[in-house]
């Protein structure tokens, strides 16, 4: 099965789809392509016009929420990505992901909400998903959404 099935595969699982326009939030580019590296910006857990998850994790937001957050985030960034690359087969390591989570005072399973984004990467991806990472706290996230997550792909260069 290829990563793209694999991806339309998770769709279903989520409840949504990804395969509209990604909506951006400002003047800046969703995806860079450098070479072999595809550089994609802070992905929120928007569906269309909607922030799904907004709050605070720890706090109004339960951390399975949370968790759901930091999965669409990262689906959105597969389809920018896909897109980008004709196709998601194409991506041969993921070299670094940040995930920041907007966290209520005493909240500290950030990583917790991170590896929701690390399992579904894997599930799509394979072995090739293996990654570096950093989950931060913080105290405000754009549109109020409670994950925030930006990558760094390396994908094949050969057409």
């Amino acid at each position: 099965m290829s990563a793209d099935q694999r991806f339309k595969q998770q769709e279903a699982v989520l409840g949504y789809s990804f395969g509209g326009p990604i909506k951006v939030g400002g003047n800046y580019a969703p995806v860079v392509r450098d070479g072999a590296f595809v550089y994609v910006s802070g992905q929120i857990p928007r569906v269309g016009d909607e922030v799904v998850v907004v709050g605070a994790a720890g706090a109004e937001v339960p951390i399975e929420r949370a968790r759901l957050a930091a999965k669409i985030s990262t689906m959105r960034a597969l389809a920018l990505v896909g897109r980008a690359v004709d196709g998601l087969d194409k991506i041969v390591a993921v070299p670094r992901m940040t995930v920041f989570v907007r966290s209520a005072p005493s909240f500290t399973q950030q990583s917790e909400v991170a590896d929701s984004a690390s399992d579904l990467l894997s599930t799509v991806l394979g072995p090739v998903a293996l990654h570096t990472r950093t989950s931060v706290g913080v105290l405000q996230l754009p549109k109020g959404a409670t994950v925030e997550i930006d990558f760094i792909f390396k994908v094949d260069e050969r057409p």
